[in-house]
């Protein structure tokens, strides 16, 4: 990618829209095409180890933009290496017997708390489930104070927070990892999840298109950190004033030109779904934005993912979406179609999840091959 197309990425950002933080990409006179022309990535062959293991012992978690290619890989690695083991095998494999995480949710949850809990009771260790409503989180007791206390309680924090801001404060103050549940700008957990699902349905991710249909949000964000690298090219179709934040939009833009993949940007979402292998959606309305369902719903009409989309792309195409699903977003046929691939995206949170309490804890030691990538 030359510089001057860069230059342009960065000058379209705005400073007047009120659905992100920060600035806005401003797509509204023309599409901006990042396209990055070389051979596409290719992983390693199965049943070749890696030499090359890195230790997450002690990190904290909380996007994959701290994480690199190889990184992303061994994270996914251990995934399947433990569904392989675990689930298929029956293997009955605890390293982290007399290990104990505290699980603290701002915010309500299904596949998080549920992978997260049993996830880390099946690793052999013991899971503490926290709310606002359990403990004194910013109420009674600063964000500050109560992370020294679980650090001399727990060996490691899960949190899933309204403000991002809240998971810097905590891993500035505790003393042990810090893995991100969720938050405002990235949900990684479920990035990892998506990838792995891919995959495991097409043997490998080098090559694949994936269009995203929707909100500018978190899910997409931590989309955009990992597949660039994986050699996943991406087209992404928001609404005018919903797109993505321009500081995920210049790693982005950073990673797909390091792994040779393509970035393609607009406002129309069957031009992004044209030729897509995948295409992934998710809420229009996240919780915390309840006051904005009326001109939401305004602002996403014509992005319901429907057959009209899928029409026009690959012939095998597959569908994601994160969950839980409202019916404005992606309609019946496409949900439940023999081409969703939902319920093991679901499952595969849980083993995406043990992947990265077990390797900020431990160094795994994987008897599978490693994945084709």
């Amino acid at each position: 990618m030359s510089a001057g197309v860069f230059s342009r990425i960065a000058s379209s950002v705005v400073r007047s829209g009120k659905h992100k933080p920060k600035g806005l990409f401003d797509f509204s006179k023309q599409l901006v095409v990042c396209r990055v022309c070389s051979a596409a990535f290719h992983g390693n062959i199965a049943g070749v180890s890696d030499p090359k293991q890195t230790s997450f012992v002690g990190h904290n978690f909380l996007t994959l933009r701290d994480f690199n290619k190889h990184d992303i890989e061994q994270l996914l690695w251990t995934a399947a290496d433990l569904k392989e083991r675990i689930k298929n095998n029956g293997e009955v494999y605890q390293p982290l017997i007399g290990k104990a995480a505290a699980l603290i949710f701002e915010k309500r949850s299904t596949r998080t708390r549920m992978s997260s809990e049993t996830g880390f009771a099946a690793l052999g260790g013991h899971p503490a489930f926290l709310t606002q409503n359990d403990i004194h989180l910013g109420v009674n007791e600063s964000l500050s104070d109560t992370a020294k206390v679980l650090s001399g309680f727990v060996d490691i924090i899960l949190a899933r927070v309204y403000r991002h801001d809240d998971l810097i404060t905590l891993t500035q103050q505790a003393s042990v990892p810090i893995v991100n549940g969720l938050s405002e700008i990235y949900h990684p957990l479920q990035s990892l999840a998506d990838m792995l699902t891919l995959q495991e349905h097409y043997g490998s991710l080098s090559g694949l298109t994936l269009a995203w249909v929707g909100d500018g949000n978190n899910i997409i964000h931590s989309i955009m950190m990992a597949a660039p690298r994986l050699g996943i090219n991406l087209k992404i179709a928001t609404p005018k004033g919903y797109e993505i934040f321009p500081e995920v939009m210049a790693d982005t833009v950073k990673f797909a030109k390091e792994a040779n993949t393509d970035i393609f940007v607009t406002n129309d979402p069957l031009e992004a779904c044209q030729n897509a292998n995948i295409v992934v959606t998710d809420t229009w309305i996240s919780m915390g934005q309840e006051e904005e369902k009326a001109e939401r719903l305004k602002a996403f009409k014509g992005y319901q993912v429907t057959k009209k989309m899928t029409d026009v792309m690959d012939k095998d195409w597959t569908f994601l979406h994160c969950l839980p699903r409202k019916p404005e977003e992606v309609d019946d046929e496409v949900f439940y179609s023999k081409n969703s691939l939902i319920w093991p995206e679901a499952e595969n949170r849980k083993w995406t999840v043990m992947a990265v309490l077990l390797s900020l804890l431990t160094d795994h030691v994987h008897k599978t091959s490693k994945p084709i990538f």
